[in-house]
């Protein structure tokens, strides 16, 4: 089903009222949710909102007050209060933001929270900005270690963020083989998942996504992608988090923003990242192959086309769950 990107963001604000969330953070939420499906990225889209929709279902409404609970001038600790953590990480990236602009650099941690969407997101409002940054999550035990078969890690996203004379340079990873929202949609649509990024709970590979919900995913790139995702549970369990955070709850996110003339001219730094970026994409691609890309480019031409376009496509199964989500009194 083709929906305007208005039609789609107000049904996803919708939902998000319906669950509880005041207007600001509806549209906060809906917010991202409509940069996931504008990048083609869908299972990060309206998808999620009905995980987050079942998962307030499965545990209930426990949100506190969103508080800080330890600061410094350059550095700040949040507890989320069980918000989701589209709110919470990015009221922490406006902490740290406002910081790093102060101070030059700054480091902010929140903890108690879920679902913090995509780095990305926060890595551009801080690029923005002309800030420089680096951004981590660590989330449930759903991903098995290098060598493994049973779930320890989370998918544990990390991003890097970089201002530069033209469009910010963004690179922003999930240390998994599957993310939990692609296994998640992957049921929801009746779809298999492809061979070797899942593990059922018998140990064994996997191409049924619900299996593989119960099971275990991969690690990405091995021995060097699963020493990557310990990397980020560490920094989420720096910022507060528990070692392994139960179910849909208590993540932690960090994030570091570093202002660029702490090391030389702002402007001066931006142009390098332009001419960095302009040498990699003129590096000759492999025989028959594509232009040379930078990290983010096909995200922001997916966007800009969607934009042009003013359409997303969402399948029928999942607008006929969300309309049942916003208007729970309809017949």
């Amino acid at each position: 089903m083709r929906l305007t990107i208005r039609e789609a963001h107000q049904l996803a604000a919708r939902v998000m009222a319906a669950l509880g969330h005041d207007a600001t953070d509806a549209e906060l939420i809906a917010d991202h949710l409509i940069d996931c499906e504008l990048r083609g990225l869908p299972y990060g889209g309206l998808a999620r909102a009905i995980s987050i929709a079942e998962r307030i279902e499965r545990h209930g409404d426990f949100r506190r007050p969103i508080r800080i609970l330890h600061e410094t001038t350059v550095s700040a600790r949040l507890d989320g209060g069980d918000h989701i953590g589209y709110i919470v990480a990015h009221r922490a990236t406006i902490v740290a933001m406002e910081k790093a602009e102060a101070a030059g650099v700054a480091v902010v941690g929140a903890s108690d929270t879920w679902y913090t969407g995509m780095l990305s997101y926060y890595a551009e409002m801080a690029a923005v900005r002309g800030l420089v940054s680096m951004i981590a999550s660590n989330t449930s035990p759903w991903v098995a270690p290098h060598g493994a078969t049973e779930g320890r890690l989370g998918t544990n996203p990390i991003c890097f963020g970089f201002p530069s004379a033209d469009d910010p340079i963004i690179f922003d990873i999930g240390t998994s083989a599957i993310i939990h929202g692609e296994a998640t949609l992957a049921s929801r649509l009746g779809n298999d998942l492809h061979d070797g990024v899942a593990f059922d709970q018998d140990g064994l590979p996997t191409r049924d996504p619900a299996a593989a919900l119960r099971g275990a995913f991969a690690a990405w790139g091995g021995h060097k992608g699963s020493g990557l995702g310990i990397v980020v549970q560490l920094l989420g369990i720096l910022a507060g988090s528990l070692p392994i955070p139960p179910e849909l709850a208590g993540f932690g996110y960090i994030i570091v923003p570093i202002r660029p003339d702490l090391m030389g001219p702002a402007e001066t730094f931006r142009e390098n990242v332009s001419a960095c970026a302009r040498a990699v994409r003129s590096a000759r691609p492999v025989a028959g192959g594509s232009p040379v890309r930078m990290p983010f480019e096909r995200s922001r031409r997916e966007r800009q086309r969607r934009l042009f376009e003013n359409a997303i496509e969402i399948p029928a199964v999942l607008i006929d769950q969300l309309v049942r989500i916003a208007e729970p009194n309809s017949p």
